[in-house]
């Protein structure tokens, strides 16, 4: 078969074909009296073998090599292979997140879209100073952006300044609220304290109480029982219970205690946890009004626990 019958056959230019030809990876078998290159059923099967492993992504040299080293093992190639396109994917989707960031903010001129893309350089600057100076900065962050830098910033520094950003931009909570889905345990907290600082955001904040991890819940706790909202009551009594940040947990439930939620979930704890955890319990009610905790602290008084009867004695004093 003659070059032009292959090339329409096969989809390969005649032109690469002769590159094939030149490189000795797809020769043709034989030649006519004019001297045309002819092609024999084995040639034409070698050819779709080079065009199958271009696809996956190898050079010409590695193809070569493939098909002529009958000890060539593909896995560590195929691996390699893997990676590069796992790089490449990753590159391009940073570019498309770099695209999608400049088109939000609605560049009215080139002059904007330098804005952003040096913004998009500060913010991933390995200095942190850098990347804090563009957290601070006096023109307009886009949200995305901001929420973006946020969910992945480690340096508490620059974490602090972004979120001020964001508590004056439009639409915040939108922005952050998706990194409360993540698998990253990290950016699912960076996610709820920065939500925290949002006045808007209680709604997205109380999704997040039975998270499984303990710091999500404890800041999603703080931060609704600070706003009054006693779902918030039952994390906040086991933070006592476990000694994590327990004063400052006291102290809010005081703020909740019209609701008789608290007494009584105070007085659950009491009844089923050890020693420690039932002194800062008893402790917890020197927060409450002295109406609501007194029949509590009445019977803590003559506990077996010599402590808790002795604390619970003092406050009754008050």
């Amino acid at each position: 078969m003659l070059i032009g019958e292959v090339a329409r056959r096969s989809g390969v230019s005649s032109r690469m074909l002769r590159h094939y030809d030149s490189l000795g990876l797809v020769r043709p078998t034989g030649r006519t009296v004019g001297n045309y290159r002819e092609y024999s059923a084995d040639d034409i099967r070698r050819i779709f073998h080079v065009e199958s492993l271009r696809s996956l992504g190898l050079s010409l040299r590695e193809i070569g090599r493939a098909l002529e080293d009958p000890a060539f093992a593909p896995a560590a190639l195929v691996s390699d292979l893997i990676q590069r396109t796992e790089d490449r994917l990753h590159r391009e989707q940073e570019l498309l997140d770099r695209l999608r960031t400049v088109d939000a903010s609605a560049p009215s001129g080139w002059e904007d879209v330098l804005r952003i893309i040096e913004l998009l350089h500060s913010l991933d600057s390995p200095n942190a100073a850098r990347r804090q100076q563009a957290a601070l900065t006096p023109d307009s962050v886009p949200t995305d952006l901001l929420a973006k830098a946020i969910l992945t910033e480690s340096d508490p520094n620059v974490a602090g300044a972004l979120r001020w950003a964001l508590a004056r931009a439009d639409n915040a909570v939108a922005g952050i609220a998706p990194g409360l889905q993540s698998n990253d345990v990290a950016v699912r907290r960076r996610a709820v304290q920065a939500l925290a600082e949002l006045p808007d955001a209680t709604a997205v904040l109380e999704t997040a109480l039975t998270d499984e991890d303990p710091t999500v819940r404890k800041h999603v706790a703080l931060a609704l029982g600070n706003r009054g909202v006693t779902a918030a009551i039952p994390a906040l009594v086991r933070m006592i219970v476990e000694g994590v940040n327990d004063v400052e947990a006291a102290e809010i439930l005081g703020t909740l205690a019209a609701d008789p939620a608290v007494i009584t979930a105070l007085t659950a704890a009491l009844a089923t946890t050890d020693s420690p955890a039932r002194i800062r319990l008893t402790q917890a009610l020197a927060e409450l009004p002295p109406p609501v905790a007194e029949e509590a602290l009445r019977q803590l008084a003559d506990d077996p626990d010599r402590v808790v009867a002795m604390i619970a004695a003092s406050l009754m004093k008050r």
